[in-house]
């Protein structure tokens, strides 16, 4: 059966984990993985190795599109690993995503990884980060994502390509049929889940700690972190987790029968010939990836979501994390403060209270005395707070609180929440391609953090920093740096961060500061009463 073919031989694998080690007798920037040799670059001034474009597993082409990964191929020499690998294949969505790839590929579960290059004598801690992008855009590449600033720390960084979209979270009653559990989709999490069982085995060739591994991720990476840390193929294999803005426990998640439906409905606008069952399957793998992401997206089916697919995530996630179904480990979570914008509730309005009054009523018809009592205001200034925590909230904010909500409550390690709210500065000009002038935000826009939480202002150069982001930067990357060593974020020269149980958050901006979250308590028990 093909569900086990990745992960069935990760278990034999083990066994021989002594073949992977460092090849201290020829260049030091020479590893040897499982699968063969590699050799990587120096980077940071000769302080981070770095090594791009490491096959995972099997390139998911022809008869393995819409199967769950097969064990990767071994190779023969050295492996050139000095430049990254091709990117899954997408639509160009988003103009901030500032790639480094070899271009667009159904040949790209590739990994990418960053160590320290001096010769530790203890193995360092892992972690892996998972991009964002809605499911539809993003990749390991990514300036933003950059490991070697994280690996100057001490830290074994990794980057994680995974395929999107119609590739990676398509669900069919034929492919279900076929799988051998009843279910299809959710190819995404399990390229994921390939991806930590591959470090599992080999991240110690590069000084790692098999056993200090950290994941993380951000919007779509984040929602990723959320199943992970749930699905019996990963859990096992996590020690910490961070949660940057979203979760799959307040939406998103679509049951099988949907998914499917969906998926039918997809078959019916690609083909032009009323084909279903195996013949439609046969079909569709015989287009090339190009033909059918251009197909897809001309019938205008733009969006996918993960899957209650009887396998990765064989019930509703909340009920799993109810049922303590998931890893227990050291847990941080947060929002940016703007996630969504006070306009998209207020749209042309003008900000006044009686005017906020009438759109929550029209937007929210049966709960509008509900919404209004959790999110008051009474001034104009008050008006666009309130506005913007309801888009913010029904966005993604909802789904952050949820997740660190129920693990706090039977997880006997610490879990930690935040809200970051520096505002980022404007686009260089260059950069700038929209038609309307920039302004600056009301707070953090959302994936406002990641350069800075990872250290990469630098790399991801398209903003006009100043020194405050600078400061912040640092500060916000020691929080996660000490996160990652120790499972607390706090440390020396730090502002405290109280642990989510004494109902307290992170504020994280220039002067953080902890904050009492029992007005979130309320909010949040109310909202899930309305929905």
């Amino acid at each position: 059966m093909r569900i086990l073919s990745f992960f069935g031989l990760f278990g034999l694998s083990l066994l021989f984990l002594s073949c992977s080690q460092i090849d201290k007798n020829d260049n030091p920037n020479v590893v040897i993985v499982l699968q063969g040799k590699l050799v990587g670059s120096l980077e940071n001034q000769g302080e981070v190795r770095s090594f791009k474009g490491i096959p995972f597993a099997a390139p998911p082409v022809g008869d393995l599109r819409w199967q769950p990964p097969q064990a990767p191929q071994s190779w023969s020499g050295i492996r050139n690993a000095k430049s990254f690998g091709s990117k899954c294949m997408q639509n160009p969505l988003y103009s901030d995503m500032q790639f480094r790839d070899a271009g667009s590929s159904e040949d790209c579960l590739f990994l990418n990884v960053w160590a320290p290059a001096s010769d530790s004598k203890k193995a360092l801690p892992v972690l892996v980060y998972f991009y964002g992008g809605g499911f539809a855009a993003g990749d390991g590449s990514e300036k933003r994502y950059d490991g070697a600033s994280m690996a100057a720390k001490g830290i074994v960084s990794v980057t994680v390509n995974y395929r999107m979209g119609v590739f990676g979270l398509f669900a069919h009653p034929q492919l279900s049929k076929e799988s051998g559990y009843a279910g299809s989709g959710n190819y995404t999490f399990m390229d994921q889940a390939a991806a930590l069982a591959w470090v599992k085995e080999n991240i110690h060739a590069f000084g790692g700690d098999p056993n200090r591994v950290t994941i993380a991720g951000e919007s779509a990476g984040s929602f990723s972190v959320s199943t992970l840390m749930a699905s019996h193929l990963s859990r096992d294999l996590i020690n910490g987790a961070i949660g940057e803005s979203g979760s799959f426990l307040a939406g998103r998640l679509t049951s099988l029968q949907s998914a499917e439906a969906n998926g039918v409905a997809l078959v019916k606008a690609v083909l032009s010939d009323d084909v279903s069952g195996k013949e439609a399957i046969k079909q569709l793998k015989k287009l090339s990836a190009k033909a059918l992401l251009d197909k897809v997206t001309e019938a205008k089916f733009r969006s996918f979501s993960g899957t209650i697919d009887n396998y990765v995530l064989p019930k509703h996630i909340t009920q799993m994390y109810r049922d303590g179904e998931y890893a227990k480990v050291p847990f941080l979570a947060g929002n940016n403060s703007q996630e969504g914008g006070y306009t998209s509730v207020m749209k042309n309005m003008d900000v006044t209270v009686d005017n906020y009054k009438l759109a929550v009523q029209r937007q929210y018809p049966n709960s509008y005395e509900d919404m209004l009592e959790l999110y008051p205001a009474a001034t104009a200034d008050e008006v666009m707070d309130a506005a913007q925590a309801i888009a913010s909230d029904r966005f993604i904010s909802l789904s952050t609180w949820n997740w660190i909500n129920i693990v706090s409550q039977s997880n006997p390690d610490a879990t930690y929440f935040y809200t970051y709210d520096h505002v980022r500065p404007l686009m260089k000009p260059e950069y700038w391609t929209k038609s309307w002038n920039q302004t600056l935000a009301r707070g953090a826009t959302h994936s406002a953090e990641i350069e800075y939480a990872l250290g990469n202002l630098d790399v991801n150069n398209i903003y006009q920093w100043q020194q405050e982001d600078y400061k912040v930067s640092e500060m916000l990357q020691t929080y996660f740096v000490n996160f990652i060593k120790h499972g607390n974020p706090n440390g020396e020269g730090l502002v405290q961060w109280p642990e989510f149980k004494q109902r307290k958050q992170l504020i994280i901006k220039l002067e953080p500061i902890a904050e009492n979250i029992d007005y979130l308590h309320k909010r949040y028990e109310g909202l899930n009463k309305l929905q």
